[in-house]
């Protein structure tokens, strides 16, 4: 990952400590965590040893986040510049008016003068306003029409402005990153591409793109997910059960959820791994004490079915839905 476009930023200094799945009737984004939940977890990883935490407006818990790192500040922990925040950029905020004041509103939640890294979450353009899920009287969710260029010039602003160090996106495409890679008077490229990576959704035709153009990926639910059949692809089995990544595992005195994490991290793939439990959080830290082989490597690519847990098939009708196109 990088930090202000140049200084590196290990991907040993991971968390994604900031969402909970939701109930069945609601996607994921839009649930609150309980109360504290976020702060305590926080302030664990920093202990541990994380650097860098994932979150967003839209997760409802960015207060949390920010007391925990600023009080572990106050206590001598760690020092701002040794903490990487990656904030988002929400639906409803990609008129380029509206993405300032979308930033500076999530400054002043966590009590920050600046993030590390802020992107575009989602392609997709919901009807702004003060309604995240905006939906008509029968239940058909608003989109916008919105040009994705012009909202990445006014993330070119706020990083022009100092309001975060570096800029990038989320789920999107080829096609959506080359119409930014192409875009007349580029000014700042994308850093990095946050979409969903693991053992079985690889991602290697996006990979091998975003590194020619040195674009980083950040994987999500890179652990696989919750098996709530109103968001999540069922088609495959729960990636941690995997007998494969449970045999190596047992064979470096691993869990196949660290096997699954140094997979990505020696393929160059920055993970983000989500849990409010202490042990696993201690546990998915602890990857850098072993690695894989070149065979066990290429077993696990070949675990790859090429299916995503995360469709978003609820947004499949938008115009700029990115999962329509092969990668």
């Amino acid at each position: 990952m990088l930090r202000g476009d140049t200084e590196p930023i290990q991907s040993s200094q991971l968390c994604s400590a900031s969402y909970l799945e939701c109930p069945a009737s609601q996607w994921f984004y839009s649930c609150q965590t309980p109360k504290g939940t976020a702060y305590e977890s926080v302030k664990c990883a920093i202990n541990f040893g994380y650097r860098h935490f994932d979150g967003a407006l839209v997760y409802f818990n960015e207060h949390e986040i920010g007391q925990a790192i600023c009080e572990k500040i106050a206590d001598g922990t760690v020092k701002r510049e040794e903490i990487f925040y990656c904030g988002k950029l929400w639906n409803t905020f990609h008129p380029p008016e509206l993405v300032r004041p979308a930033l500076e509103k999530t400054l002043k939640t966590l009590q920050f003068d600046y993030v590390d890294l802020y992107i575009i979450e989602l392609p997709l353009a919901f009807k702004p306003g003060d309604t995240f899920y905006p939906r008509d009287e029968n239940g058909k969710y608003i989109y916008h029409k919105a040009d994705l260029c012009a909202t990445w010039e006014a993330l070119e602003a706020c990083k022009d402005a100092g309001l975060t160090k570096s800029i990038g996106v989320s789920n999107f495409n080829r096609r959506q990153l080359e119409m930014i890679l192409n875009k007349p008077g580029l000014k700042h490229k994308p850093v990095s591409n946050q979409v969903e990576c693991h053992p079985y959704f690889t991602q290697p035709k996006l990979l091998e793109y975003c590194r020619q153009n040195n674009i980083v990926i950040v994987g999500y639910s890179p652990l696989g997910t919750s098996r709530d059949a109103s968001w999540v692809n069922l088609k495959c089995p729960p990636l941690l059960e995997d007998p494969l990544l449970v045999s190596i595992g047992k064979k470096h005195g691993k869990s196949a959820a660290q096997v699954v994490l140094r997979f990505n991290v020696q393929r160059g793939v920055v993970v983000i791994p989500k849990s409010f439990n202490q042990k696993r959080i201690k546990e998915d830290f602890e990857i850098f004490d072993f690695s894989l082989t070149e065979d066990e490597m290429k077993a696990i690519e070949g675990l790859n079915k090429n299916i995503r847990f995360v469709e978003l098939l609820m947004w499949s009708d938008h115009p700029e839905y990115p999962f329509h196109d092969e990668y």
